[in-house]
């Protein structure tokens, strides 16, 4: 019988590419992981791995066997998901994880109504990137998260996750007050060209999404400052220092003072878990709650499906 941790192993492996990953995504020694990978293909009785130079790939055989893996541990997060629900009520830990703007206007009512109809549940949250969240879903660190992308970049299902659609937004350009890009706003970001530039930390999905919009509009945008935080953006917006991009979510109340000019561009977020734990009950309080927390949104672009 293959050991399921040793698959997750070859796995992961598959996905990042090297073994000191591998290693540094588990906690483990690359002298451990390559040891429990060895294991791995004595048990399977054929070759697993190949070498490439100081690189160690995947044969076809492994390849397809990361294949099997996936359906092995959608498999038993749908064993635990059947034996969770023929449990007597809700109990237990569940990790969820958000990106900023969500943390500050979604979660906070949806915690109210976990707590209110499941008070046995312990709730916990972790602020994170979403490129950074599928593999702290993969990893166990999370049970839930908020993950968005945007439509001009979508990002490529994960193999390891489902995910439902939640909610989508418009995105603002934001400019300081009085002015008016060239073009009189019929192309808010063209106009922006010879603006100076408000993007997020090198590495974030709004890094690369603000150079991809710039990119489209037939330009490189002269970057000025790097900020993560949508309130600080705006605060800077207002100050004079820059132009950026937010999404509708993230605009607080009462507003800096800045111009927000609509654009066609959307975000979108959707709540994603482990394959096969969908009908755990636990993940369908935690989706019915921000189903809910979203529809009460001001104007809100909450998904009904």
């Amino acid at each position: 019988m293959l050991d399921v941790r040793r698959l997750v192993l070859l796995r992961d492996l598959a996905r990042l590419g090297t073994i000191a990953s591998v290693a540094q995504a588990h906690a483990y020694t690359p002298s451990a992981v390559s040891q429990q990978l060895a294991a791995l293909q004595r048990e399977a009785g054929t070759r697993l791995l190949e070498r490439t130079g100081r690189r160690v790939t995947l044969t076809p055989t492994a390849t397809a066997l990361v294949r099997h893996t996936e359906v092995i541990l959608a498999a038993l997060e749908a064993a635990d998901a059947t034996l969770a629900s023929a449990r007597t009520g809700l109990r237990g830990s569940v990790r969820i994880g958000a990106f900023p703007s969500a943390v500050r206007t979604l979660l906070p009512a949806a915690l109210v109504t976990l707590a209110r109809d499941h008070p046995a549940l312990d709730l916990m949250i972790t602020e994170l990137d979403p490129v950074d969240m599928p593999a702290a879903l993969r990893g166990r660190q999370l049970d839930v998260a908020l993950l968005h992308d945007y439509d001009i970049t979508p990002v490529a299902p994960d193999p390891a996750l489902d995910s439902i659609a939640l909610l989508e937004e418009t995105v603002y350009l934001a400019v300081p007050p009085g002015v008016v890009p060239d073009g009189g706003g019929a192309d808010p970001v063209g106009g922006a060209r010879d603006a100076q530039w408000i993007v997020g930390s090198t590495g974030t999905l709004c890094h690369s999404v603000a150079l991809h919009v710039c990119q489209l509009a037939g330009f490189v945008p002269a970057v000025r400052h790097h900020v993560d935080d949508f309130t600080a953006m705006l605060a800077l917006v207002a100050a004079g220092e820059g132009v950026g991009l937010v999404p509708q979510l993230a605009i607080t109340r009462p507003s800096p003072p800045v111009r927000l000019l609509p654009l066609a561009l959307r975000r979108r977020t959707r709540v994603a878990y482990r394959r096969g734990a969908g009908e755990h009950p636990a993940v369908l309080a935690c989706v019915s709650a921000l189903r809910r927390a979203t529809t009460a949104l001001p104007g809100s672009a909450a998904i009904d499906s």
